[in-house]
């Protein structure tokens, strides 16, 4: 079972699909979304949620005060959990501001305009690395000047190649098999 850790719809259970995806554990999340509020990257972020799953990183920021949230994911089943979720924390956010996109994450980022302050990008773990950076390069100059892009995959995995789209890692962190990079526009460094 997974649910909202903290903010305006705090608690509230969230479904998951039974299969194809691996939630990110309450344990990840809490750590992560407590730094990302240290580093005052929630407020009022427009956030991009991709490889969704169940929505559950995209849905968090919105309780802790996104403004924007939108979702991306491909598979069927899990597209329509993540709308029933949405649905969900609506009822305590009635004012949020969230679209969920069908399809792969590399069409939807070749039409999108952004731009995104936090992005979450937690593809399956046997994802292959010139396939993460494609996503990078192509999400890259749909990032605001001081965005932070959350890269989640399994810690056997090569570090992503985050300077062909332009991007620096600034944080990592390992949580058990899960490894958790931090990115910023290369330009942001200087002011960070």
């Amino acid at each position: 079972m997974t649910r909202i850790i903290a903010g305006a719809a705090r608690g509230l259970r969230l479904d998951v699909p039974g299969s194809g995806t691996r939630p990110t554990s309450d344990r990840v999340r809490e750590s992560l979304f407590g730094a990302l509020e240290s580093a005052d990257a929630i407020a009022g972020a427009r956030v991009l949620d991709l490889y969704a799953g169940s929505g559950a990183l995209g849905l968090e920021a919105l309780s802790r005060g996104a403004s924007k949230v939108d979702l991306v994911e491909r598979a069927r089943p899990a597209v329509a959990i993540i709308r029933r979720n949405v649905v969900t924390v609506a009822k305590h956010l009635p004012d949020a501001a969230t679209r969920v996109h069908e399809g792969t994450v590399v069409s939807f980022l070749g039409r999108a305009t952004g731009p995104w302050d936090l992005v979450f990008t937690d593809p399956p773990y046997d994802f292959d690395d010139a396939a993460m950076t494609a996503d990078l390069v192509a999400l890259a100059p749909l990032l605001s000047e001081e965005a932070v892009v959350v890269i989640e995959r399994a810690r056997r995995s090569n570090p992503p190649d985050v300077a062909t789209a332009g991007l620096e890692i600034f944080r990592e962190k390992i949580y058990g098999d899960t490894a958790v990079w931090w990115a910023q526009p290369a330009a942001a460094s200087q002011s960070r």
